[in-house]
């Protein structure tokens, strides 16, 4: 029986919790907290009804509501968060990209701190410097640690168990604590400008090093003199001609909003030490929540995520539950967080640079979803397909001199590549070099599944002319396939008695379609060549990848397995060691022997059976 307002409020608790939209199918459309449950869900059939977007689809949608009970607000909006994450309801703000940010750790309390890269800071004890927002950044700043602070980057097992110093002792950014007898004082002070430098307290670290260099260059220590100076050139390098964005140097992050009907763009600026080091947007549709219920479970959900928080947080309206999420964020920091809305001044700038951010953000985003688009309905229309081509499977055959025969299938979303749903298939039943046999098995074992699961593409392509389009409309005959488009993606050819500047003139690229005689001519430089060439080559590369990985590992067991005592543990040390068959025949009988687990025994007798 669906939810009647009328009668089921009455019996909503008035007490703090978490309500679970449900849908007649028991599906879970969207989740909420509340500090008074029944207040809130009245608010969405009262005479000032809500105006979000999925509140006027709720006499259609809404079958039952849930609600759990908690003792206090903050305990909801924790609640929130997991079941947000567990369910993933459609209405729902969803931080799809739940990638934390690049630190930097130093666990200062080690013998021999080292520093490396995380992504999620945790209560143990150690230093954390960051977010870093790129890779490039990061790796540069690594960089400067490495060339002129020279701290160790070996993880603690190497660290324990190397017996000569590494290549990074080699050319001079390590100084080799592992096994030399290091000076640890040096090696303190070094942690110590390292963690200055990472803090942001440049300045101050230009002048510490100064004075150490000119003290050193009293006492005669030249070498210790040139080395500050080194540091201290580096350090001065890395100064960014920055203003300084605000007076206090605290670490913020400043968000910022823009929306239109359902879409919405959230910018996240991040300030450390009263600088600006970085900036992140996140895109939403079907969002018309209002914006105080956006923040708040967006804040949540970021932090959450193993985000660091910061000493401030700025939003441009005060969030929904806005002690319980100072409570929470104050809990994840260890200290207390403040969480505010600046009405004026700097902070209030900042909110105003995030919101310009988010509106940038959001038009780029939409011209880049417009082009996509456009080549979508191109296409749908070029080929005269009945459905509009938003998800595309693409399938290759893959064979290397008639053996290990091998198919690939690529798939792209709204015109861009959804790796994560990216296959490889090994041929089990066809034997010999069959390509329409291997087609139709790989066809037959994806189709089977897809409506099993009823998980069927816009549009399948296969890579090939007539040969092996007919082979995929008898696997869509077999099967009772209806509803998708299928086409064959053939090479363009060379013309015959035909050159365009001396050079051999080719035919457009070309696309097969059922029920047609002639093929169908994609004119150059349009959206839909680009996106077709672009999903047959990326089908070539993935099954091409594919198809050496496992040559290489059948070239290795071919040529091992007669050699006694080379079983499947030591065939894999050989093919992390050497890479390659040919490189190992190339290799040393002592190199051969300091692979561990081989020893000079079996070396002579692969050195031997490798015919050396």
């Amino acid at each position: 029986m669906a939810f009647d307002p009328r009668v089921d409020l009455d019996r909503i608790p008035t007490e703090p919790g978490v309500y679970l939209m449900k849908d007649a199918a028991g599906v879970i459309f969207y989740v909420g907290k509340a500090a008074n449950l029944r207040a809130r869900l009245r608010q969405y059939f009262g005479a000032t009804s809500d105006t979000r977007f999925f509140v006027s689809l709720l006499d259609k949608l809404l079958d039952d509501v849930e609600v759990i009970i908690t003792s206090t607000e903050k305990e909801a909006l924790i609640l929130e968060n997991e079941l947000i994450k567990r369910h993933q309801p459609r209405f729902n703000v969803e931080l799809k990209d739940d990638k934390s940010f690049l630190h930097l750790r130093i666990d200062e309390s080690a013998a021999w701190p080292r520093i490396d890269v995380v992504r999620r800071p945790r209560k143990d004890g150690a230093r954390y410097f960051g977010p870093y927002h790129s890779a490039s950044k990061i790796r540069e700043t690594l960089r400067i640690v490495e060339r002129h602070f020279q701290l160790r980057t070996c993880d603690d097992l190497s660290f324990k168990n190397r017996v000569r110093p590494c290549l990074q002792y080699q050319i001079k950014r390590c100084p080799g604590p592992c096994v030399l007898p290091v000076d640890v004082d040096d090696y303190r002070q070094n942690v110590q400008s390292v963690v200055s430098f990472l803090q942001g307290k440049r300045t101050e670290l230009v002048e510490q090093l100064a004075d150490k260099m000119r003290r050193a260059a009293e006492a005669l220590e030249f070498e210790r003199a040139a080395r500050y100076r080194d540091q201290m050139r580096a350090v001065e390098g890395s100064l960014e001609p920055q203003q300084v964005v605000l007076g206090r140097e605290i670490d913020q992050d400043v968000f910022g909003l823009h929306r239109e009907g359902g879409w919405l763009e959230i910018a996240v600026l991040f300030v450390r030490r009263g600088r600006m080091v970085g900036s992140r947007t996140f895109g939403f549709d079907e969002q018309a929540i209002p914006d105080a219920e956006v923040l708040s479970t967006f804040c949540n959900l970021f932090y959450h995520g193993g985000n660091s928080v910061p000493d401030e947080v700025l939003l441009p309206v005060e969030p929904d539950a806005e002690v319980a999420l100072v409570d929470r964020l104050s809990e994840l920091k260890g200290r207390r967080v403040e969480v505010r809305a600046p009405q004026r001044g700097a902070g209030k700038r900042l909110v105003e640079m995030a919101a310009r951010n988010a509106e940038q953000s959001f038009f780029q985003a939409r011209r880049s979803d417009a082009v996509r688009n456009g080549a979508l309905v191109a296409l749908k229309k070029r080929l005269r397909l009945a459905n509009l081509p938003n998800r595309i499977e693409c399938y290759d055959i893959s064979l290397f001199q008639g053996a290990s025969p091998v198919a690939s299938r690529v798939v792209f979303e709204g015109g861009v590549p959804m790796r994560s749903a990216y296959r490889h298939y090994r041929i089990r039943e066809v034997e010999g070099t069959d390509d329409f046999a291997m087609m139709r098995e790989v066809l037959t074992r994806r189709l089977k599944r897809g409506l099993a699961e009823e998980d069927l593409p816009d549009l399948i392509v296969v890579d090939g002319g007539k040969g092996q389009l007919g082979v995929a409309l008898a696997v869509f005959e077999d099967l009772g396939i209806q509803g998708v488009d299928l086409v064959g993606l053939a090479k363009s050819r060379v013309l015959e008695g035909e050159t365009d500047e001396g050079a051999a003139k080719r035919s457009p690229e070309r696309v097969f379609v059922p029920g047609a005689k002639d093929p169908i001519p994609l004119r150059a430089h349009t959206d839909e060549l680009f996106l077709m060439t672009r999903l047959r080559d990326e089908a070539h590369r993935f099954a091409i990848t594919y198809h050496r990985k496992l040559r290489t590992g059948r070239n290795f067991e071919s040529a091992l397995d007669a050699v006694p005592g080379v079983g499947p543990t030591r065939k894999k040390a050989l093919l992390q060691a050497f890479g390659s068959l040919k490189k190992l025949r190339e290799a040393s009988e002592a190199e051969i022997a300091a692979v561990p687990g081989i020893g000079e025994r079996l070396a002579r007798e692969l050195a031997a059976t490798l015919g050396r």
